[in-house]
């Protein structure tokens, strides 16, 4: 039977409902130990993605409806082609 390397919904589930065997190589933290842990390197973390100006067309109708919502509108015009573009990677 082969095996795909796609995680489906179904074995996310599945995935989800393994229990999980707390031992001396894998202990149980609380909250509060988590809250300590810190990345080892930091500055990896602190990427700023590099923007472009472009110049492009889009229908008033959504346009208006983003600019409507408040300040930041290209912030938001950012993150929904993030999400199409990136979402089904």
């Amino acid at each position: 039977m082969p095996t795909s390397n796609k995680l489906t919904d179904e074995r996310l589930k599945e995935i989800a409902a393994l229990p999980i065997t707390y031992d001396d190589d894998i202990p149980e933290f609380s909250d509060s130990d988590l809250k300590g842990f810190a990345p080892a390197h930091p500055e990896y973390f602190k990427v700023t993605p590099i923007k472009k100006a472009i110049s492009i067309k889009i229908d008033l109708d959504v346009l208006e409806a983003l600019k409507a919502q408040g300040k930041g509108y290209q912030t938001r015009i950012n993150s929904i082609l993030r999400e199409a573009v990136f979402s089904h990677q």
